[in-house]
């Protein structure tokens, strides 16, 4: 799988990855953004396997349903009920606790659609586990995944959110005008 994912994604798509994941952090948040299109879950998978980084993901319920949810849950998938609340974030939290290795794939925009702000679950899982935040761009305009450095949130968390946003600043995604 991982020869076919690096064939399709750097001879069929033509893409390219700037950056690594941590190798020597074993629980980590991946926010991926911008999330405009279908397509930025393929290249999510794809990354997975080219990296060989067993990232996990949450995804609403009705993606779980059969027969479907076999295939989401088989890439690392578990659902989210977001029509009730049901403490979602110290779930998340407690699980990277419990786990000696974990890593959480999160759209902080939490949907396809233009976001004028961020969900901030994602920080709050990180900040409540101790854990960094690992930034994806999924550039479209330049055909490039971009993986930054491991950040860690600190007390301030509107300076937090300002610096992890600020790298997403010129990055486009497959929809622009939803970027």
């Amino acid at each position: 799988m991982h020869y076919f994912s690096k064939f399709i994604l750097f001879t069929v798509f033509r893409w390219r990855i700037v950056g690594v994941f941590p190798k020597n952090i074993k629980k980590y948040i991946v926010i991926g953004a911008p999330h405009t299109s279908w397509l930025d879950f393929p290249l999510g998978i794809l990354l997975r396997s080219i990296t060989k980084t067993n990232i996990h993901f949450v995804g609403k319920k009705a993606l779980f349903k059969y027969p479907q949810g076999i295939f989401f849950r088989w890439a690392g998938g578990f659902p989210v009920d977001r029509s009730r609340s049901n403490n979602t974030v110290e779930a998340l939290a407690d699980k990277f606790k419990q786990e000696d290795q974990f890593i959480l794939g999160i759209s902080p925009e939490g949907t396809r659609k233009k976001a004028e702000k961020w969900k901030t679950g994602f920080y709050y899982i990180a900040k409540l586990a101790e854990i960094p935040i690992v930034k994806v761009a999924f550039d479209f305009k330049h055909k490039q995944i971009i993986i930054d450095t491991a950040f860690y949130p600190t007390d301030n968390t509107e300076q937090d959110l300002s610096n992890l946003k600020s790298f997403y600043k010129g990055i486009q995604g497959r929809h622009a005008e939803l970027s």
